[in-house]
């Protein structure tokens, strides 16, 4: 069985690199994109299972992203999980609030990562801690 097709939007080469090799060494594929409005293009073109969003980007923000996605009907249905260093309660709030389907915390558990991929494509949502999961 082939893995899920993941859409990664991200603006830091190095997170690019890492989350890549993880998901892909999981079987994953993983098409990239480093900024915004690219992130939109390639999602509306490739139709991934899932898209794993940076919340700050240099031209629109992963708010603006999921946004936009969620309110297209071609769109809507792809679960959004949003990578971001803000992991106080009210930053996690806002990212469920503005549309996001979940979360994963930076800096990023490379262990736990492909747990918490598969988890969000079954359905599941972080509404604890994802820390708090064990690994399989």
């Amino acid at each position: 069985m082939s893995k899920a097709k993941i859409l990664y939007i991200e603006d830091n080469s190095d997170s690019m690199t890492l989350v890549k090799r993880v998901l892909e060494i999981e079987g994953y594929e993983v098409i990239s994109a480093d900024t915004g409005r690219e992130g939109l293009a390639k999602a509306f073109d490739n139709r991934p299972d899932i898209i794993i969003t940076d919340i700050n980007l240099p031209d629109i923000d992963g708010y603006e992203i999921t946004d936009t996605l969620k309110k297209d009907k071609l769109t809507a249905h792809i679960p959004i999980i949003a990578m971001t260093a803000n992991v106080m309660k009210k930053d996690r709030e806002h990212v469920i609030q503005a549309g996001c389907d979940g979360f994963i915390s930076k800096p990023i558990d490379i262990d736990e990562l492909p747990t918490q991929v598969e988890n969000f494509l079954r359905g599941k949502t972080n509404d604890t801690h994802s820390n708090s999961r064990k690994l399989s």
